[in-house]
C-alpha cells in the first residue's frame, strides 16, 4: 500500500508509505481460488503448422509426449542462418494437445484452465471450441472451459503457439508453454481471480491496521448471500492474531466486494535481512458451509522515495544495489524451474545485491515468490516497445541490416490489458517496489525522434540527429499517460516508473513528468543537472554499466536512489556475430557460476569482509572482462594480478612469500594490480581489518586433469518434479581444480531421473545442451536432473576419456 505524503509531483518530495501483503494461493502461484491442480503432465507436442489438420485427427504417432513447462527453441540446433537477437535458435509454430476426463462429481462446478505464460501468439481450443487468443508471451491468462466440457467422457485441449516471426525480440524468448499450467475446479460462487487486495493504512512499532478487500464472483442466475471470513496468523504458526467477517449479497451473474480489517500488534516488518511473513486465511461461506478458500502470505513494510535523499525501506535510508535479469537460464532456455532461480537469486544476494529488475517483461511468479521469501526488492517491468518496433539484429549485435518484428504489432489492441493484468497478478508481492511501463521506448531514432537531437553537445546516447520521417517523440506523452493510468487503476500502492534511454529528448515531452520516479539508462552524466533543473524528480539508474564511476555517481549523491547493473546473469540472445549464443556482461555466467565481475561487485556492495584475486596476460588490460582464475603461464611470463577487496589492507603472496612489487590502482574498477613474472605454485591474497586477518583467496597451479568431482545442491529429492543441480569440476591428481580443462563429459542416468540440460557457461559453445555430452569450460559445468517418479534412487555417472569418473546418487523421498 502507498500513502502519498504529497499527492502530486508538483511538491518537492515524493514519499510513499508502502505496507504490503503478498496474495497467492498457498504453494500454487497466482491461481487464487478454487481447487488448483497442476496440469503439466502428459501433453503431446508437434513442432509443425497443422493448419486445420487438428480437426481431422492427425496421427498420434507424429506427436511426442512432453511435460510442461516446455521450451522447444532451446531444443533446436543453433544455426548462423537464424537470428542473432535470439541466440541463433529457431522459432516456428508448435501445437500442444492433452486429453483428459472430468469426473461426474464435478458437474455443477466451474472448470478453468490457467496458463502462467505461453510464448507467443497462443490460441486455445477445448473440444474444437476456440476459448481465446493471447499474443503477449509473458502475461498469465485464464479461460472458462465449463460450457464446452464433456463430463461423461474425454476432453481434448489444443494450444497453438505461433512464434514464426522468431526475430521478434532483442533477447532470447523461447517458444512454447514455458510456464506452469493449472486446471481449476471451483464452485459457481468463488473468489475472483486476483480478487484479494491487502492494504495497511498505518504502521508503527506498536501496530499495523491492514484493510483487506475481497472480490467474490457469483456465476449463478440468482442473487445469493455469502459470508466472507478471514483470519491472520504468523507463517508457520497456527495461533490466530486477528479475525473479521462480513456478509454480502451478490446479484445474479455479478461480482461484489467486501472490506475487512486486521490489526497486527507489534508487527514484524518484511525487510531485506528479515523477510518476515504472515498468512491470511480466507473462506467464503454459504449457509455456514465453506464453498471457497485460500491461504495468503503477508509482508508488512514501508517504502519511501525522496527526491533529495533517495530510497528508504522501513525508515532506513539505503541504496538500491540492483541487477537487471532476463528470464532464461542457458541450456534450460525459458522453462526454468523455481529451484534454479532460487539458487541464482540467493547467489546474487550473497554478493550484496538487494534488488532485481525484470528486464523487460513480466516474469514467472516463482521469481517474485523467491524475492518475497529471501528478501530482494523488485522493479517489475512491462514492455520493451510500444506502438512501433525496435531494431532486431539478425547478423550480430549492431551488425548488418535489422528486422522490425515484435510486440508492437499487438500493442494498440492489447497493451493496456497486458499491463493491467501484469499489475493485478503481481500487485500483492511485498518485494515489488515499483512498476515500469517501458524500457528504452524513447531510444533516439529507434523509433522516436525530436528536433532537439540536432543540437550539439546535448550529451545524449546514440544520437544521429533529428529524423523527421521517424515517429514524433510527442507520442511518448500520449502513450505514457494511458499506461500510467492503467497501472494506477490496478494498484495505487507503488510508484510508476520508466527506464529512459533518451532522457534529453524525453525531457521535451510529458513522458518523465507523468512518472512518479524516473529511471536513467546509461545517462549518469545527467544526474546532477537534471536534479538541479527538475528538483522534484526522483532519479535512479535503471540500467548502468559495471565501472566504478557509475557506482560512485550513485554512492556519492544522496538524491540518486540506486542503480541496476546490466546485467546480473549472462543471457541468451542479443548475441554477437556467429558463433555466439548471447550477451556475457553478467556477474554470473549462463551456468550460474561467479565471474570475476561478481567478486568485483561484492567488493563494492557487500559489508562482509572479502578479498579476491584473478589474473590476465601482461598484454591485456580490461579488469572487467579479461580476468580469470587461471594460474598457469609460461615460466617468467609477465602476468597481471588484480585484487578486489573491501578490506583495509591486502598482502599478496607467491608460495608464501610476500610480493615486493608495488601495486597500482585500476581507474575503471579501483582494484589493485601487480605485474609479476609467472612462477608456478600458490598465489594468495590475505585481507586485514584493524591488523587482523579477515579474508583470503588463492589461485593454484594445476597439472593435467585426473578426476571428475561432482557436488549436488541436494542429496534427497522431494518426489516427482524436484530438481537437482549438480556441479562438476575437473581436478588434477593433487585435487587442484584444472581451470584450463576443456574435456568432453558424458552423463549417464539410471533410475527415476531425466536430464533437463547441461550448461558450461561458454558463449561460443554452439553444441546442443540437451544432449548428454558437453565440454567443460574453465574446468567446470552444471547439470540439471529432474526427478520423474516419487520413489527410488537416481544414480548418475559423469565420465571422460582417461579421466576418473564422477558418481553421485540421489534418494527420492515423496
Amino acid at each position: 500500500m502507498i500513502i502519498y505524503k504529497f499527492k502530486s509531483m508538483n511538491y518537492r518530495i515524493f514519499t510513499i508509505i508502502l505496507i504490503f501483503i503478498l496474495v497467492q494461493l498457498h504453494l500454487l502461484g497466482q491461481v487464487s481460488f478454487g481447487e488448483s491442480i497442476k496440469f503439466n503432465d502428459s501433453w503431446k507436442f508437434k513442432n509443425k503448422d497443422l493448419n486445420d489438420e487438428f480437426k481431422t485427427k492427425s496421427s498420434e504417432e507424429s506427436w511426442r509426449t512432453v511435460s510442461l513447462p516446455h521450451d522447444w527453441s532451446v531444443e533446436g540446433v543453433h544455426s548462423p542462418d537464424l537470428a542473432s537477437c535470439t541466440g541463433y535458435l529457431p522459432g516456428g509454430i508448435g501445437w500442444y494437445k492433452k486429453t483428459f476426463e472430468v469426473s461426474n462429481t464435478d458437474k455443477g462446478k466451474l472448470i478453468y484452465i490457467y496458463f502462467g505464460g505461453v510464448y507467443c501468439n497462443s490460441e486455445v481450443w477445448i473440444n474444437d471450441h476456440l476459448l481465446g487468443k493471447r499474443p503477449n508471451g509473458y502475461v498469465s491468462f485464464m479461460y472458462d472451459m465449463t460450457p464446452y466440457l464433456n463430463f461423461d467422457g474425454q476432453n481434448t485441449i489444443l494450444v497453438k503457439v505461433d512464434h514464426s516471426k522468431s526475430a521478434d525480440s532483442r533477447w532470447y524468448t523461447g517458444s512454447g508453454i514455458y510456464r506452469d499450467v493449472y486446471l481449476i475446479k471451483a464452485n459457481s460462487v468463488h473468489i475472483d481471480q486476483w480478487g484479494v487486495t491487502c492494504i495497511a493504512r498505518s504502521v508503527s512499532p506498536k501496530r499495523a491496521v491492514v484493510d483487506i478487500t475481497t472480490v467474490v464472483r457469483n456465476s449463478t442466475k440468482s442473487a445469493i448471500l455469502v459470508t466472507i471470513k478471514q483470519k491472520l496468523t504468523r507463517k508457520g504458526d497456527t495461533k490466530v492474531i486477528a479475525t473479521d467477517q462480513k456478509d454480502i449479497t451478490l446479484g445474479a451473474s455479478s461480482t461484489g466486494s467486501v472490506a475487512l480489517k486486521m490489526t497486527v500488534s507489534s508487527p514484524l516488518l518484511w525487510s531485506l535481512a528479515q523477510p518476515n511473513l504472515y498468512e491470511v486465511h480466507t473462506s467464503i461461506l454459504q449457509n455456514k458451509n465453506e464453498i471457497d478458500k485460500n491461504i495468503q502470505q503477508i509482508g508488512i513494510r514501508t517504502v519511501v522515495f525522496d527526491a533529495n535523499k533517495g530510497f528508504y525501506l522501513n525508515g532506513e535510508n539505503m541504496k538500491l544495489k540492483g541487477v537487471c535479469l532476463h528470464h532464461d537460464a542457458g541450456a534450460l532456455g525459458s522453462a526454468v524451474p523455481k529451484q534454479v532461480w532460487e539458487s541464482r537469486l540467493k547467489e546474487l544476494k550473497s554478493l550484496g545485491c538487494n534488488a532485481i529488475r525484470t528486464s523487460h517483461n513480466s516474469q514467472d511468479n516463482s521469481i517474485y515468490d523467491i524475492c518475497d521469501e529471501i528478501g530482494l526488492l523488485v522493479m517489475d517491468e512491462a514492455f520493451d516497445e510500444w506502438e512501433f518496433p525496435k531494431r532486431k539484429w539478425v547478423e550480430g549485435w549492431n551488425v548488418g541490416t535489422p528486422l522490425y518484428q515484435g510486440y508492437s504489432e499487438y500493442f494498440n489492441e492489447w497493451g493496456e490489458k497486458d499491463i493491467t493484468d501484469m499489475v493485478m497478478a503481481h500487485k500483492n508481492h511485498p518485494s515489488i517496489i515499483m512498476w515500469s511501463i517501458g524500457n528504452e521506448v524513447d531510444y533516439p531514432n529507434d523509433p522516436y525522434s525530436h528536433p532537439v537531437l540536432d543540437k550539439e553537445s546535448i550529451d545524449q546516447k546514440a544520437v544521429i540527429g533529428y529524423k523527421p520521417n521517424q515517429p514524433d517523440a510527442g507520442r511518448l506523452s500520449v502513450i505514457s499517460k494511458k499506461l500510467v493510468d492503467c497501472v494506477r487503476k490496478a494498484d495505487t500502492s507503488r510508484p510508476v516508473t520508466g527506464a529512459l534511454a533518451g532522457v534529453v529528448m524525453s525531457n521535451h515531452t510529458d513522458y518523465p513528468f507523468v512518472l512518479d520516479i524516473t529511471g536513467y539508462n546509461y545517462t549518469e552524466s545527467r544526474y546532477k543537472q537534471d536534479h538541479e533543473k527538475y528538483s522534484k524528480r526522483v532519479i535512479y539508474g535503471s540500467e548502468t554499466r559495471h565501472e566504478l564511476g557509475y557506482w560512485e555517481s550513485v554512492k556519492n549523491n544522496d538524491y540518486v536512489a540506486g542503480q541496476f547493473l546490466w546485467t546480473g546473469i549472462d543471457y541468451l540472445g542479443e548475441a554477437g556475430s556467429w558463433p555466439s549464443r548471447g550477451f556475457a556482461c553478467g556477474l554470473l555466467d549462463l551456468a550460474g557460476f561467479r565471474k570475476p565481475l561478481a567478486y568485483y561487485r561484492q567488493s563494492l556492495w557487500s559489508e562482509k569482509p572479502m578479498v579476491y584475486i584473478a589474473s590476465m596476460p601482461g598484454n591485456k588490460s580490461d579488469f572487467l572482462y579479461d580476468l580469470d582464475e587461471n594460474w598457469k603461464y609460461k615460466l617468467g611470463e609477465k602476468v597481471k594480478v588484480a585484487c578486489f577487496t573491501n578490506c583495509q589492507k591486502v598482502i599478496l603472496k607467491l608460495n608464501g612469500n610476500p610480493i615486493d612489487v608495488e601495486s597500482t590502482i585500476d581507474s575503471s574498477t579501483g582494484g589493485k594490480c601487480w605485474e609479476i613474472p609467472y612462477k608456478e605454485g600458490i598465489l594468495s591474497a590475505v585481507g586485514f581489518n584493524d591488523g587482523k586477518e579477515v579474508a583470503s583467496f588463492q589461485l593454484k597451479t594445476s597439472e593435467h586433469p585426473d578426476a571428475i568431482v561432482c557436488k549436488s545442491n541436494v542429496q534427497i529429492l522431494k518426489g516427482k518434479g524436484d530438481i537437482a543441480q549438480i556441479e562438476l569440476t575437473m581436478l588434477d591428481k593433487n585435487g587442484t581444480p584444472v581451470f584450463l580443462s576443456d574435456n568432453e563429459i558424458s552423463c549417464r542416468i539410471k533410475g527415476p531421473g531425466k536430464l533437463l540440460g547441461t550448461e558450461n557457461g561458454d558463449m561460443k559453445d554452439m553444441v546442443s545442451h540437451k544432449t548428454n555430452k558437453l565440454r567443460v569450460y574453465h574446468g567446470r559445468l552444471i547439470t540439471y536432473i529432474e526427478c520423474i517418479e516419487n520413489k527410488g534412487i537416481i544414480d548418475i555417472e559423469f565420465s571422460s576419456n582417461w579421466i576418473k569418473p564422477g558418481r553421485i546418487s540421489l534418494a527420492v523421498k515423496d
